[in-house]
């Protein structure tokens, strides 16, 4: 007999969890990446990023109150669409949320101790895979502690940015350096920083009454981080503008010291290294609970499929989901992790659009978040899209040996 998880988290965590994910270090990381690609249409990629998130978000908690089990899309895939697409899903939510693990597990030990960044991050892995082993609950009540930290070093970057002398509100103006290409690509790699909601449907197991908590806490939690993601971008360009925000290492403590608050500049490192831990609990809560699910199915190996008896959490996905990311946080550079990451979760809410389109109303925005999903994907830099379709490519040929021995 298939173990539940046990159901514990209400609409104020389940925010809270998501918040954790988005409000993390993607806005400390990407804005540099992005502004490179975009130049002075930065803030167009911006929003373009929310529309499609916006779509997805909808079209995943439309989905999540149908089928409230752990594994988000992976789930509706196989459900709405066959086997196959859920699989699919799977794979590149786990494989791409992997190193996206790895990614923020880097970011910590780089602003903790650039000397021994990796060091630093195979222990934030473990510190971090013993916290969810303990039980949602827990994760839940230290992602809180997180996010409000972030938030109030957010708040302070816009308030000196936005407040100082050097701020010039002219650097927002877009000008010919804005290309439509620069555009779809910086909104790929923003798309990286409103991720997050995945995590509260990947959690629909755990949360309270999902068919009322889902709908609710997914839009909530990305309108939050939409405003927060829009104050802070604003802010860093009103004093650096485009072409300054591109070639900063460190784009959020380069602009308070742009604006004359280097004393903050350290408050902001911290900042950072808060938000990467944010985003890599809840990013190893999520993979864990979607290896859990295809674990079940024997996409994986079912012995992952076990439910601790005691803190009734999937254990041995958390381990397994913590040893992989452990490995590569030790041994390999992810700087390319964002765009990499980006294209597996682009082609995980593809299928979940898909999935939306076929319930019996409102279409309109599935279809426009699966259009908009291909079309950022595509846009990546050539090397994320030709790894990602590599990526996926072994996880059709895996799904084909398996679905062979089996017949």
């Amino acid at each position: 007999m298939t173990q539940e998880l046990r159901r514990t988290l209400g609409v104020f965590d389940a925010v809270v969890i998501g918040l954790g994910s988005m409000v993390g270090a993607g806005i400390f990381a990407a804005l540099g990446p992005a502004a490179g690609a975009a130049g002075s249409g930065l803030m167009l990629g911006l929003g373009l990023a929310a529309v499609v998130a916006y779509c997805n978000a909808m079209s995943s908690a439309r989905l999540a109150a149908l089928y409230p089990a752990s594994g988000g899309t992976y789930v509706y895939g196989r459900e709405r669409l066959g086997e196959f697409w859920g699989y699919l899903a799977g794979w590149a939510f786990v494989v791409g949320k992997t190193a996206s693990c790895a990614a923020m597990a880097l970011t910590v030990g780089a602003y903790v101790w650039p000397g021994q960044a990796h060091a630093v991050a195979v222990a934030a892995v473990v510190a971090l895979t013993a916290v969810n082993y303990g039980g949602v609950q827990k994760s839940a009540w230290l992602t809180r502690a997180i996010v409000a930290v972030v938030l109030a070093v957010l708040a302070a970057v816009a308030v000196a940015c936005l407040g100082a002398g050097q701020a010039d509100f002219g650097r927002l103006d877009v000008g010919a350096d804005a290309t439509a290409a620069g555009v779809l690509q910086a909104a790929g790699l923003l798309f990286f920083a409103f991720a997050g909601y995945a995590r509260i449907a990947t959690l629909g197991e755990e949360v309270r009454d999902p068919a009322r908590t889902i709908p609710r806490a997914i839009p909530l939690a990305l309108g939050i981080a939409l405003c927060v993601y829009a104050a802070v971008a604003v802010a860093a360009l009103s004093v650096l503008g485009s072409g300054g925000l591109a070639g900063a290492s460190a784009p959020l403590a380069d602009a308070v010291r742009a604006a004359g608050a280097p004393g903050l500049a350290p408050v902001v490192q911290v900042g950072a290294a808060v938000a990467a831990l944010g985003s890599l609990l809840a990013l190893i809560l999520g993979v864990s609970r979607t290896t859990l699910a295809m674990a079940r199915d024997r996409h994986l190996p079912g012995a992952l499929a076990a439910v601790h008896p005691r803190f009734q959490v999937p254990h041995r996905a958390e381990l397994a989901v913590g040893a992989v990311v452990a490995v590569l946080a030790a041994t390999v550079d992810v700087r390319g992790a964002i765009g990499f990451s980006s294209f597996g979760v682009l082609v995980y809410y593809a299928i979940a659009n898909v999935s939306a389109c076929t319930l019996s109303s409102r279409r309109t925005l599935p279809v426009v978040g699966l259009v908009g999903c291909l079309l950022l994907a595509f846009s990546l830099p050539f090397t994320s899209v030709a790894a990602g379709v590599g990526v996926l490519a072994v996880g059709m040929v895996a799904y084909a040996v398996q679905r062979r021995s089996v017949q």
